[in-house]
């Protein structure tokens, strides 16, 4: 087992994974930016190390700083959490060669699962099922329109690189879609550094479903059911939940043994999420994130499984402790990402939090980084915290959220809980009647008031 872990990241992150660190007896070591000085995860650590200014490209991306603070402490592994580092495989290999473990999947992984082109043939070899589509990159315009007349309008152009929506861009009909391929293109270059684009058959109403791996790299993997992430906002999830109400346990256990027979085809190694769109009782694939999810609490409270334990015991070499039939599927999770934003206009909304008091009680979970009198400081992403309830059915959960949602005061900045006690209060939601683009349809029909 590891000695010393560095968590080279923030937030409500860096804390889940210094608790799960602490709880195994490993020693931790927080890095932080200046504008993170007095984080929460700084506080707990045992040591601490600044690594830069707040711009993140200055502090938690830089590298050379990372490896400084890893020789200063002694730290033999990283965490890299979610976000910044996490996906990056020139970053797993730069620490291979100082000697310092990366809690994650080996880097040709995050190589191929990284590129979604490259995703989907691997995907597809490995007999998962996909989205139509062009085979790889679409280099011009005519090869784009004798692909989309191939698969049928609409269709959806896609960067190879990145996510989180950018570089997307539907097009309806072939008149649509020269505009579509220079906007998706042009948007990629600027996010990702690469403009490469590929088609996919556009699906109109869609849930997107996501499947929580597990492996060991010796060839063993099982799959801890799925994840509903369906209520979204600009490709971003705001509201997640397991199990989903679209799927039935034999769906469930088909599709999971199909991502867990995957994996041990490809040897993977650690935490991974095999994403699917979902329409008309058919999967999609449409992409592998090779890191742990902002939403694995939702795993966590229906499974028991801590799987940041799991991750930090994988890396540190041991095999899988948990059989397939082991995994016991309990009850309803529901959880919410609160943002520092307006709950309206989805305005950031940085500042001092002046008030701050949790919910409680049976079956609430808070991860959160925050306290009262802390500053959210305005460089990084807005998330306040993650409240995730469980209940013994998705009703009981659903209740619990709300009495939950109410008890939930964040005062000084703007917070999406009121969304959150409006969704939980809306018969769509009740009902788990919606897909991708319900929540948008939503707001933009005047769903919530300023």
């Amino acid at each position: 087992m590891f000695e010393k872990i560095l968590i080279a990241n923030r937030g409500e992150i860096a804390l889940r994974i210094l608790r799960a660190a602490k709880e195994l007896g490993i020693a931790t070591v927080a890095v932080h930016s200046t504008a993170d000085a007095d984080a929460m995860h700084v506080k707990l650590a045992d040591e601490s190390v600044c690594i830069g200014p707040p711009p993140a490209r200055d502090s938690y991306l830089n590298i050379p700083a990372l490896l400084a603070a890893c020789e200063i402490t002694g730290a033999d592994a990283i965490h890299p959490g979610y976000g910044f580092l996490s996906e990056n495989a020139r970053f797993a290999e730069i620490l291979a060669d100082h000697n310092i473990a990366f809690i994650g999947p080996k880097a040709e992984h995050i190589r191929i699962m990284g590129d979604k082109i490259e995703a989907k043939r691997t995907a597809k070899a490995l007999g998962i099922p996909c989205v139509p589509g062009s085979e790889g990159g679409i280099t011009d315009d005519v090869e784009a329109m004798r692909v989309a007349r191939e698969i049928g309008y609409p269709v959806l152009v896609k960067a190879a690189s990145g996510g989180g929506g950018r570089g997307m861009k539907v097009a309806r009909t072939e008149a649509d879609l020269s505009n579509a391929l220079q906007n998706a293109r042009t948007e990629a270059k600027a996010a990702f550094g690469d403009d490469a684009v590929y088609l996919e058959k556009y699906l109109e109403k869609p849930r997107h479903i996501e499947i929580q791996i597990l492996g060991d790299g010796l060839g063993n993997a099982i799959h801890l059911g799925e994840r509903d992430c369906s209520l979204q906002r600009r490709h971003q999830k705001v509201l997640e939940e397991s199990p989903s109400p679209a799927l039935n346990a034999e769906q469930r256990a088909d599709i999971g043994e199909i991502c867990a027979a995957a994996m041990r085809k490809l040897k993977y190694s650690g935490a991974g999420t095999i994403e699917f769109l979902y329409e008309e009782d058919k999967f999609y694939f449409i992409e592998m994130n090779t890191r742990i999810q902002v939403e694995h609490p939702v795993t966590e409270m229906i499974t028991g499984i801590d799987l940041v334990n799991e991750q930090i015991r994988i890396a540190a070499g041991s095999p899988l402790s948990i059989r397939q039939e082991d995994v016991r599927f309990e009850g309803a999770a529901i959880e919410c990402r609160v943002n520092a934003e307006h709950h309206a206009t989805f305005r950031p909304s940085p500042g001092k939090i002046a008030y701050y008091h949790p919910p409680g009680g049976l079956g609430v979970r808070v991860d959160s980084a925050v306290y009262q009198g802390y500053t959210i400081p305005p460089n990084y992403d807005s998330l306040v915290g993650k409240l995730i309830v469980h209940g013994r059915n998705r009703t009981e959960a659903l209740m619990r959220l709300r009495r939950a949602l109410d008890e939930f005061i964040v005062d000084g900045i703007d917070t999406t809980l009121p969304l959150f006690r409006t969704l939980v209060r809306n018969a769509d939601v009740q009902n788990g009647q919606y897909d991708i683009h319900w929540l948008e349809k939503f707001l933009a029909t005047g769903g919530m008031e300023p």
